[in-house]
């Protein structure tokens, strides 16, 4: 029996929530927002047909006695947040209203991942290797996985090398597991040190059916946080797709499920078996890649229908796969400064556009990005004829990312993409673990501020002091009004360092593209008064003139650790006066769900503290200081 969906609330934020509001609104579904204090502007909350005020998305009384009083018919819980909660699942159910997701029950049985691995054993699905935790950790073949039970997201996980780490990995484990999840309860796994992650979109409906949209790979991970996904599996051929997909559908099947969900997989890369990891009962975050290959399929669409009580709109393979897709997240983080979460207002915000070129964002020009929740502010998704036009396209679509006022990962997601290993399908989980990216040159950003700062002289656009060169030996070449922020050497430049080839203003600033040696560079240059900051390739550069110099106060010492990010205090382990050896954790920040160890920079003596367990801090506040002994 169907009964039709006429009003649906969210009961999330952002970008997902845009994008569920997308789908509803074409299909003449009303809508209806869920907003915080800190979110009484944002975009979703504007969007909406109705918003509704709460105290936390996570409140889960709060959130239902919403959906009663909106009167919704259904409830989509985006990703994250109660999307995966099994007692929100039966606090709706229980009220009379329904969940865009499987059943609670489906939920407990897949949420889990030590009850979902014993599902997948039914089901005749591979499972990876595993210990007991009360097993002596000695007997171990290392590395071993420590991980959550309960919850996913990387949260809670800790590859162990020994069996002298293994007691102080499982704890700290066990601690994050509590915090995300409610849960400290532990698995322990062989660890794949070169595997490819992947996974299997299915969709099940109340009719008995469920099929798969193919595999998605999500290897290029960092710390088990996805970072860069595509459809289809560049490595997978077509009888690992059939084992890997046919395995999918028979979990699903075997837990009755209903509704869209996603069964992962790690490929063993050392021997070609594949093993079941974890069920996300829920919509991904990289699920527009599989609507990209599949003809645009509009998996919310199918969502709503099923939640209807409506049958499949497809049969299993009928859609087809059609070109390459790959989607970029975009963080509020430093990735090429220790990937710190970043905050601050966006004071200018311009998403790419183009063929082949989609954005699920929330950011708009003017919003401020706090500490309170995820770092994601959007995705970047290109869909091409094939693998390397998507990655080209998706490139050139981050060239055209600006994001001023605060550091994004964009940058750094233009320079992995560009690098060889990504180009041809190399890298694995642990890839980026070991590897860094290199972050990008500044002389195009330089070359940018130049141009557009330097004051024309007799209409020549050229900012090259004509006396800045001396004959006979390299030289430097230095700004008008910018003397140390442009320096160049004669020798590594052609006989014209640049030229413009095009120009303009809007309220982002000066737009333009130069060409340096011959290679082209276009970007955004704001003036900020005493810096300038320029958008360049996805990074973004601050470049400071030299008045700025004038009052900055002597460096700290090396014995000084400050906030390297807004944050909670989670630990204080030393007080004044204790002695401690080089590398020990003094404490634990946390911001944006992220732990960071504050470690002592020698042996020494703890000459200060200058904060306690669960206070706020700001960027740059003084946590500790150390005394070289």
């Amino acid at each position: 029996m169907t009964q039709p969906i006429r009003s649906v609330l969210v009961a999330n934020r952002g970008e997902i929530a845009l994008r569920v509001f997308r789908t509803c609104r074409r299909l003449g579904i009303e809508t209806i927002a869920l907003y915080t204090d800190l979110d009484v502007s944002a975009p979703h909350v504007k969007a909406a047909d109705r918003a509704i005020r709460m105290s936390s998305y996570l409140d889960i009384d709060e959130v239902v006695a919403a959906a009663v009083e909106a009167d919704a018919d259904a409830v989509h819980p985006g990703y994250g947040f109660l999307s995966e909660r099994a007692p929100f699942a039966r606090a709706l159910a229980q009220a009379g209203v329904r969940l865009v997701g499987p059943s609670a029950d489906v939920m407990d049985a897949m949420g889990r991942k030590d009850a979902a691995r014993e599902i997948a054993v039914a089901a005749d699905v591979p499972v990876v290797p595993s210990y007991a935790l009360t097993d002596d950790p000695e007997t171990f073949a290392y590395p071993v996985l420590v991980k959550a039970a309960a919850g996913g997201g990387g949260k809670g996980m800790r590859v162990v090398t020994s069996a002298a780490d293994f007691a102080e990995a499982a704890a700290a484990a066990a601690r994050e597991a509590a915090k995300s999840f409610g849960d400290d309860t532990l698995l322990v796994e062989k660890y794949v040190e070169s595997g490819r992650h992947l996974e299997v979109q299915i969709l099940g409906d109340t009719h008995g059916n469920v099929i798969h949209l193919y595999e998605r790979d999500c290897s290029t991970q960092r710390r088990h946080q996805k970072v860069l996904e595509e459809a289809p599996g560049p490595t997978i051929d077509a009888d690992l797709r059939q084992r890997l997909t046919s395995a999918a559908v028979s979990l699903a099947k075997q837990v009755g499920y209903v509704n869209a969900g996603t069964v992962e997989f790690l490929l063993d890369n050392a021997t070609g078996d594949f093993y079941f990891l974890e069920m996300n009962t829920r919509l991904q975050v990289e699920h527009p890649v599989t609507e990209a290959i599949t003809g645009g399929f509009d998996l919310v669409e199918e969502q709503l229908r099923i939640t209807a009580g409506e049958p499949l709109s497809i049969g299993s393979g009928e859609l087809g796969i059609h070109g390459h897709a790959i989607e970029a997240r975009v963080y509020a983080e430093d990735s090429f400064g220790g990937f710190l979460p970043q905050a601050g207002v966006a004071t200018f915000v311009r998403w790419p556009r183009g063929d082949g070129i989609r954005v699920d964002a929330a950011l708009r020009t003017g919003q401020e990005v706090s500490t309170a929740y995820d770092p994601m502010l959007g995705k970047v998704i290109a869909h091409g004829a094939t693998r390397e036009d998507a990655r080209r396209r998706l490139i050139a679509a981050l060239d055209q990312t600006d994001i001023a006022g605060l550091t994004t990962n964009t940058g750094f997601l233009r320079a992995l993409l560009a690098t060889d290993e990504f180009a041809e399908a190399t890298i694995d989980t642990a890839w980026l673990d070991h590897h860094e990216v290199a972050a990008p040159e500044p002389d195009g950003a330089r070359a940018l501020a130049a141009y557009a700062l330097a004051p024309d002289s007799a209409g020549d656009p050229d900012p090259w002091r004509a006396d800045g060169w001396r004959s006979g030996a390299p030289a430097a070449a230095t700004l008008v009004d910018l003397d140390q922020l442009i320096e160049v050497r004669r020798d590594s430049l052609d006989s014209r360092p640049a030229r413009i080839l095009g120009r303009g203003r809007d309220a982002g600033g000066h737009h333009l593209a130069v060409e340096v040696n011959g290679e082209r560079h276009e970007g955004r240059v704001r003036d900020l008064g005493a810096t300038v900051e320029v958008l360049h390739r996805g990074q973004r550069f601050i470049f400071e003139r030299p008045d700025a110099f004038g009052d900055h106060a002597a460096a700290v010492s090396d014995g000084t650790l400050l906030a390297p990010m807004p944050g909670t205090v989670l630990a204080v382990h030393v007080v004044e006066g204790e002695a401690v050896a080089s590398g020990q954790t003094l404490g634990v920040l946390e911001a944006m769900k992220m732990e960071l160890a504050l470690k002592a920079p020698y042996h020494g003596v703890v000459a200060a503290v200058g904060a306690a367990p669960g206070e706020q801090v700001k960027l740059g506040a003084m946590l500790f200081e150390v005394s070289e002994s």
